[in-house]
């Protein structure tokens, strides 16, 4: 089956009007919090999650067949699915969007909006819950107009927005500081996304402004520095540079050739190689002083970039 939305008795005509969401938008007292209405549909709790009130929340799910109404939701709700291939049927009033689970596709569905969803086997699905203020953010940060209004998908197809949600959530775990400034680059982007490929009409963002001034860029390795985690945000980067979010993604990586994460990833990993060269101790101190949950991801980390772990590292090195 096509994994193309086919709308089902709508005439032809309102084909491209029926992407769009028909939905009264509730006072947020009456819209639930997206987690919440999800554990409520799902019937189960997420395998994992994390959240941030600054840019929302990622969550983990597997839940198997649903045949039930979600009700209308205080944030947008970004989802994609790493595996598996199951058959999806939306109905909204008269229409019924069906499509197809599966990878490199998005579902989308937009704050407030109320639909019966009909899911016959288990399902595999990344969530991304996005208030509406971050697009707001996004945005204004780009010097665009007012985001238009979120169009409705499922099973929509969409390698990027899936490969940046997936990204986002393989960051619930690991180096907090890491994973929390990882998750607020690619919420970003994905806000970006979505402005730009599921919105009524186009985005078009203004270009670069150029790198760091000296002084923004010393004070921003400064705090990449700093073993202080707390301090370490994309909002208080942003902050010391006089500059949005937005913006100073992009002149940090102008300045150094590397986002804000991967230079932080970088200076951990450069750390936790001197720590395990020059000194005797263990791989779990080591692990818990760079700020990672466990060893295991710490491990997991490492070999990811050096393709060995901490252990066989340290006894080639000696």
């Amino acid at each position: 089956m096509s994994c193309t939305p086919i709308l089902r008795d709508v005439p032809q005509k309102t084909l491209t009007d029926t992407s769009r969401t028909t939905r009264h938008f509730l006072p947020h007292s009456e819209t639930r919090p997206a987690d919440v209405e999800m554990a409520r549909v799902l019937k189960t709790a997420p395998v994992r999650m994390a959240s941030d009130p600054a840019s929302g929340a990622i969550a983990h799910w597997k839940h198997g067949a649903r045949h039930d109404v979600v009700e209308p939701m205080a944030d947008h709700v970004i989802m994609t699915y790493p595996t598996g291939v199951q058959r999806l049927e939306r109905r909204n009033g008269k229409s019924a969007a069906i499509g197809t689970a599966r990878n490199g596709v998005v579902t989308i569905i937009p704050a407030g909006s109320s639909a019966r969803w009909d899911i016959p086997g288990p399902v595999n699905v990344f969530q991304l819950y996005l208030p509406h203020r971050t697009l707001e953010r996004v945005a204004g940060e780009a010097d665009m107009s007012a985001p238009g209004e979120l169009l409705e998908r499922t099973g929509h197809p969409d390698s990027i927005t899936s490969r940046l949600l997936i990204s986002a959530s393989d960051a619930i775990e690991g180096s907090a500081a890491l994973d929390a400034l990882f998750r607020h680059q690619l919420n970003d982007l994905l806000a970006t996304r979505l402005l730009a490929a599921h919105t009524g009409a186009p985005a078009v963002f203004q270009p670069a402004l150029g790198g760091l001034t000296p002084t923004a860029l010393r004070r921003a390795i400064e705090r990449l520095h700093s073993d202080d985690d707390t301090d370490v945000s994309l909002a208080a980067l942003a902050s010391d540079a006089g500059l949005s979010r937005f913006h100073f993604c992009r002149a940090f990586k102008e300045s150094t050739g590397l986002s804000p994460h991967a230079w932080l990833r970088q200076h951990r990993l450069e750390q936790a190689m001197t720590m395990l060269r020059e000194t005797d101790d263990s791989v779990v101190s080591i692990a818990a002083a760079l700020g990672y949950s466990s060893q295991t991801a710490f491990a997991a980390a490492f070999r990811k970039l050096t393709g060995e772990t901490p252990s066989d590292w340290r006894r080639r090195m000696r």
